[in-house]
């Protein structure tokens, strides 16, 4: 700090700082009547007033160097010698570097009410980085991570698509067999509540907190799973298995209208791509073999219940945004159970025995028509469980976009496994419907990018 004691004219004007770092400079108060000096000053009160970019005194660090580089030229014009140490070029001593400092480039009011100059790192133009750049080991199990990363993604989808085929094909077989959907479905629920209390037992899957709120946010989405999922055991029923998922395509039409009921807007683009969903299954609806109305309101069924169970549980379930997908998925599986097996026993119930004495009868040995259950059980609530763990790895666009390319693969594989007549049209009524869910997931992610980039400008 430097203190400027002004005396009469006999007296001398002295420069001190406190720390004592730097020579104290004499200068003799006659001395300030020198035209040099005196310009000096005045151009110093310009720069003040005035700064530039080449002299800023007030908002620019001053540091030991240039106060040594000041003196040197008052000493040179009164014909004085240098201090010790000081030079007429500049020298940086040290930085100090204070995270606890809160001083940055536009703390300029603070800066001007410190009497002491500050460090150039605190307020340079351009910050500087103290993020040590990565390594070359470092960057070379970044590009090994890529291949495994990708390698993952590769069997997690692989995975939920064998599992879905398996589960559709067995499910359609125990139909044909035994043909009460409310038991089956009602089994299959049963199947997915014992696996995730099994998880949840061995510690294999994080045990969610139970609490009152969270049970009855969950009622309505598990109310709107049961009807989802007997709708669609209704449909493998009554139709082919690959008519129903040409129907349970349209999902996305169910999706838009339901939504903007219920005030979400959706650009134009959007709407356009729901056109060939429609068009495309009711074209296969039209030209299909085994068409059936209980199989196809099944599937339309199924969808509203689908939608309406995605839509209910982005409301009702945003306050427990820490439990994930899979424990989410388990504990509405455990409640549908609930909803869905009294409802069972009350519609088919006086059939069951009667029913599964005709299938053993046709299958010939019971252990097959258990096994086959149990598989479609099984396999139902893995390839839900994979769902679930492909979106935590991936985006909702790609995820649509497998689950498009999904249908697809489980449609091809039931035709050629129960060799179900495929007409022309209804090849081409299914490719539309498909293309058309492609587009649809095309239309929202674009819509989903405009309203995050307009977020993050605001």
């Amino acid at each position: 700090m430097l203190t400027l004691n002004l005396l009469p004219s006999s007296s001398t004007v002295t420069f001190s700082k406190s720390n004592q770092r730097h020579p104290i400079t004499t200068i003799n108060a006659s001395s300030l009547s020198n035209p040099n000096l005196l310009e000096i000053r005045s151009q110093n009160q310009r720069n003040l007033r005035y700064p530039s970019s080449s002299s800023v005194f007030l908002n620019k660090p001053r540091g030991a160097a240039s106060h040594l580089a000041e003196t040197s030229n008052v000493n040179k014009i009164h014909g004085y010698p240098n201090p010790v140490g000081a030079s007429s070029r500049p020298r940086p001593t040290c930085q100090i570097h204070d995270s606890s400092t809160n001083i940055t480039p536009f703390n300029n009011n603070i800066i001007n009410h410190f009497p002491f100059p500050f460090p150039s790192a605190y307020y340079s133009p351009k910050p500087t980085s103290h993020i040590p750049r990565a390594t070359a080991s470092e960057e070379g199990e970044s590009e090994v991570s890529k291949p495994n990363k990708t390698l993952q993604l590769a069997l997690v989808f692989g995975l939920w698509y064998f599992q879905n085929i398996v589960f559709n094909i067995y499910n359609k077989k125990v139909l044909n067999l035994f043909p009460f959907p409310w038991l089956l479905a009602s089994f299959q629920l049963f199947v997915g509540s014992v696996w995730m209390f099994f998880l949840w037992s061995f510690k294999l899957q994080p045990c969610p907190k139970i609490s009152k709120p969270f049970i009855v946010a969950l009622l309505g989405p598990a109310l709107f799973h049961t009807i989802g999922h007997i709708s669609a055991c209704v449909s493998f029923s009554k139709v082919a298995v690959s008519f129903t998922h040409v129907i349970k395509s349209s999902e996305p039409v169910f999706s838009v209208v339901f939504s903007s009921f219920l005030g979400d807007a959706y650009p134009l683009r959007v709407w356009l791509s729901i056109l060939p969903i429609v068009l495309g299954c009711s074209l296969a609806a039209i030209t299909e073999v085994s068409f059936n109305f209980g199989g196809l309101w099944g599937a339309l069924i199924s969808n509203v219940g689908f939608v309406l169970r995605n839509i209910y549980s982005k409301r009702s379930l945003q306050s427990f945004k820490e439990v994930n997908g899979l424990n989410l998925y388990g504990w509405i599986s455990i409640i549908s159970l609930l909803y869905l097996f009294p409802v069972a026993v009350f519609v088919e119930g006086s059939q069951w025995v009667e029913g599964y004495g005709r299938a053993i009868q046709e299958v010939g040995r019971s252990s097959t028509f258990y096994i086959w259950v149990m598989l479609s059980g099984v396999f139902y609530h893995l390839y839900n469980q994979s769902s679930y763990q492909a979106l935590d790895e991936i985006s909702p666009l790609t995820f649509s976009v497998g689950n498009t390319m999904k249908r697809v693969v489980v449609i091809i594989s039931t035709v050629l496994v129960f060799r179900n007549p495929v007409r022309p049209l209804n090849a081409l009524g299914s490719a539309i419907a498909i293309f058309g869910t492609f587009l649809y997931s095309q239309a929202t992610s674009a819509k989903t990018a405009q309203k995050d980039g307009g977020e993050n400008k605001s």
